[in-house]
């Protein structure tokens, strides 16, 4: 007999049309949904579970409840915190458990849904090594430093960076469900001063945003703040709103990645509300697009907000063309452009992070051309104390002969660009293989 679903905070009707799962959760392997066409049931839970993601909870946290595991705030409460809980999910190596032990300025956290998708036995998995410390974090090397990108130089305010003439970075928390080790916050993240709803501090820096009238955009970070409520963060957005030269609120967050139960209906409801809002999403890795975060993502761009991914590379990650086209290809599925790849930030131990810039100059050509340029993010490095966002390219001019432009493309062949400012004849207008390079016509 079939039962009419109820619209709640923890359950919602699937979209029109769409087949339900008996089970109490939908079972989704891989990336190939298995969804049985049977009865509508009352009890549909607000998320799709991957098989990998249901396994885990069932052996690892029996006692939570579907209802509970999709609970953003259960998440949250029952994060992994030090070695003895995450040595009962996945065999810690002797190396890690120094590290988690040592507890060096960055605390150890992990969702236990992000815990789920980390390998059980080999710490040189991509993913794991993002979340889990390792000894080398307490190597400093030439060059690091606390704050390398000199943010705490441009802050007017408490919370608040103003580096670009017409936006400013507004820090509204210093809390993430899951701590990346390399973090570019790492200084101020996760030092257990949570501060959550500080009205004080976020109206110091509302009143220096009103009294900046060349500030038209700003961008809301932490820490994570998509980790505050939604009574708080709808504070924040209805008081940007009201600022009448504030045109654009961007949104930076791991939320969908690392926890994404957080994408609740009662969320995507309050934010619709605050248009035009942009979210840019750090995404690392294809394997954290799973079914969890692929429907979080759509629910955010069903709600009218587009959506970016900010990417580090990182030495061993994610720093291969293979690995980086999976990324960026598998977010274009879910509606996330891939907008920044960063060049890591030199944070005090990051040396085993980062990679030559060579690397990711090899990565841009290895997807320019190969794929389609929604695809291709642009690779910048952030200038070490305060120079901002230096975009990096590939060299793709080859040189000029006379007027002519020479140009190399994605196969490595040349092409001139009659680059003059006189009159071009038609011959001249249409772009021409350098017959010096190759003798096939390639148009």
């Amino acid at each position: 007999m079939k039962k009419e679903i109820m619209s709640t905070e923890d359950f919602e009707p699937p979209s029109t049309g769409e087949e339900i799962n008996a089970s109490p959760c939908f079972e989704w392997p891989n990336e190939n949904p298995k969804v049985i066409p049977i009865l509508r049931v009352s009890n549909v839970p607000r998320f799709r579970c991957g098989l990998r993601t249901s396994s885990f909870r069932k052996k690892f946290f029996p006692d939570a409840s579907f209802s509970e595991w999709n609970d953003w705030r259960w998440q949250l409460r029952n994060r992994i915190r030090d070695a003895h809980a995450l040595s009962r999910l996945i065999t810690l190596s002797a190396d890690e458990t120094e590290a988690i032990t040592a507890k060096g300025q960055l605390p150890l956290a992990i969702t236990p849904y992000y815990a789920s998708l980390l390998d059980k036995d080999n710490p040189r998995q991509p993913i794991r090594r993002t979340v889990v410390p390792v000894t080398t974090e307490q190597i400093v090397s030439p060059g690091e430093a606390e704050d390398p990108l000199g943010e705490e130089h441009d802050t007017p305010v408490p919370g608040l960076v103003h580096r670009y003439p017409d936006r400013v970075l507004f820090l509204v928390t210093d809390f993430c469900s899951t701590y990346c080790r390399y973090c570019t916050r790492s200084r101020m993240v996760g030092n257990g001063k949570k501060e959550g709803f500080d009205v004080r501090r976020w109206e110091r820096a509302i009143a220096y945003i009103e009294s900046s009238p060349s500030v038209r955009d700003v961008l809301l970070s932490g820490g994570d703040p998509l980790t505050l409520s939604d009574e708080s963060l709808e504070w924040l957005l209805s008081r940007l709103r009201r600022i009448p030269h504030v045109e654009l609120i961007r949104i930076g967050t791991k939320v969908p990645v690392v926890l994404p139960q957080r994408i609740m209906p009662s969320l995507t409801r309050m934010l619709k509300k605050y248009h035009p809002l942009w979210m840019s999403i750090h995404v690392t890795h294809p394997d954290e697009l799973t079914a969890e975060t692929s429907q979080a993502c759509e629910r955010l761009a069903d709600t009218g907000i587009p959506l970016g991914s900010q990417t580090v590379l990182l030495s061993g990650i994610n720093d291969d063309v293979p690995t980086m086209k999976r990324l960026v290809q598998g977010l274009l599925k879910i509606r996330v452009k891939p907008y920044y790849l960063y060049q890591c930030d030199p944070i005090l131990g990051s040396a085993h992070f980062r990679t030559p810039v060579e690397k990711g100059l090899e990565i841009i050509q290895g997807l320019r051309g190969h794929t389609t340029g929604y695809a291709v993010p642009t690779y910048v490095i952030d200038a070490p104390g305060g120079g901002g966002k230096i975009p990096l390219l590939p060299d793709y001019v080859a040189g000029r002969d006379g007027d002519d432009l020479l140009l190399r493309n994605y196969e490595g062949h040349i092409y001139r660009y009659p680059d003059s400012t006189g009159p071009v004849g038609r011959e001249g207008c249409a772009p021409f293989l350098d017959r010096g390079a190759t003798e096939d016509l390639r148009l």
